[in-house]
């Protein structure tokens, strides 16, 4: 079975993926507007090839997840998010628009920070009732009052 990586790994790995979904999905403010862009929608305005280049950028992403332990569920929502990023790109005009809006790399980046919190915060089960201890504890009290009782 993996080991899943230590918590200041997955913290890492996190501060990474936030830099690089900023960069690919939001490091470039548009004039006159509060909506920001990043370079997958302008590698995306080549035809096919920037929509293949953006595939290859989310891929990482899914790889980091993988890196960090994420589940099979994660993995898929977050394989879900490419799929749909990229075949929305391909479509003609409206693909770099959709490209520019859907922002899957910072999607799928908020999926693995939400999933990571959630384990980093999960507290360990709690500890199983010490039944030998209760039933040594009896044993013990009864043997000492069954002393007790015979010297008195």
């Amino acid at each position: 079975m993996a080991q899943l990586p230590t918590e200041a790994k997955q913290r890492a790995i996190i501060q990474r993926l936030d830099k690089f979904s900023r960069l690919t999905d939001s490091s470039i403010g548009l004039p006159f507007t509060r909506f920001k862009i990043g370079l997958e929608a302008v590698i995306g305005l080549v035809p096919v090839v920037g929509d293949v280049v953006g595939l290859g950028l989310s891929a990482y992403v899914l790889l980091e997840a993988q890196r960090a332990g994420a589940s099979k569920d994660v993995k898929r929502r977050m394989l879900r998010n490419i799929v749909i990023d990229f075949v929305g790109g391909l479509i003609p005009v409206v693909g770099d628009a959709f490209d520019a809006i859907y922002k899957a790399n910072t999607r799928n980046t908020q999926l693995l920070k939400n999933y990571l919190e959630k384990q980093l915060n999960t507290e360990p089960p709690p500890a199983s009732f010490p039944w030998k201890m209760l039933v040594g504890l009896s044993a013990l009290f009864a043997v000492i009052v069954g002393g007790v009782a015979l010297i008195v």
